[in-house]
C-alpha cells in the first residue's frame, strides 16, 4: 500500500532539496529533517505494550513500543536518513545494505549486507531517498525476507510510479511511504523532476 506523506514542512523542505543550488550541508540537513517529519506518519501503526508505571504521584498504566525497530539503509544515498529517524527512536539498530544500480542494464548490484540479529522480530524500515525503478528497493526487501524479516516499511522522499508499481508487483505485504509521488522517469532512469542523485548531493561528490 503506498503512503503519501503530506505536511506544509514536508513540502518546504522538499523544494529546498529539489533545487539544483542547493549545496551539500542544506541538502544533508533537510533530507534528514523530512524524513524525521515522515518518521511521525510511518510509526503510526507500530504496536505497544500496555505497562505499569509510577509517576511522582502514584502508579498508572502507560504503554510502551513492544517491538524494536531495525533501520536499513540502501548505501549509500540511505544513510542521509538515517539520523533523523534515529533522532526520535534513538533505540534503533541500524543494518546496512550495499547496492547500487548498473547503468547499462539498470538492474541492482548487491555488493554488502549486514543486519542486527533482531531483524526477524523487529519492524524494519527500509531506507532510501530516491524508488526510481525500484529494482534496488525490491532487493534488499527480497534480501530481508530470506532473513525471515516479516514487518518491513519502504521509506522514501521521491518515487516513481514505475518504482511503486514494481514494488508493489513483488512485495504487495509492504508498505511504501513518500513524501512526493513525482511524474516518472527520464531515458537513464532517473527520477523526473525527482533531486537529482541523492547520494552525490548528501556527499558532495559531484
Amino acid at each position: 500500500m503506498l503512503h503519501l506523506v503530506e505536511h506544509p514542512l514536508i513540502e518546504h523542505k522538499l523544494t529546498l532539496i529539489r533545487r539544483k543550488d542547493t549545496g551539500t550541508k542544506d541538502f544533508r540537513e533537510n533530507l534528514n529533517e523530512i524524513a524525521g517529519l515522515m518518521a511521525y506518519e510511518i510509526t503510526r501503526d507500530l504496536p505497544v505494550r500496555q505497562i505499569q508505571i509510577e509517576t511522582p504521584m502514584e502508579k498508572c498504566p502507560s504503554y510502551e513500543l513492544s517491538r524494536s525497530i531495525v533501520l536499513i539503509p540502501i548505501l549509500r544515498a540511505g544513510l542521509g536518513m538515517v539520523d533523523g529517524i534515529s533522532s526520535l527512536i534513538p533505540t534503533v539498530k541500524v543494518g546496512h545494505v550495499g547496492m547500487y544500480r548498473n547503468h547499462r542494464t539498470l538492474e541492482p548490484e548487491n555488493y554488502y549486507a549486514k543486519f542486527p540479529g533482531n531483524i526477524k522480530d523487529a519492524v524494519v524500515m527500509v531506507l532510501d531517498p530516491m524508488l526510481a525503478t525500484g529494482g534496488s528497493a525490491s532487493s534488499t526487501i527480497e534480501t530481508l525476507k530470506k532473513e525471515d524479516a516479516s514487518i518491513i516499511k519502504l521509506v522514501c522522499i521521491v518515487g516513481a510510479p514505475e518504482g511503486v508499481q514494481r514494488i508493489e508487483n513483488d512485495h504487495p505485504d509492504v508498505d511504501i511511504y513518500l513524501a512526493s509521488l513525482d511524474r516518472g522517469l527520464n531515458e537513464n532512469g532517473y527520477i523526473v523532476p525527482g533531486l537529482g542523485d541523492a547520494g552525490d548531493r548528501i556527499f558532495g561528490t559531484k
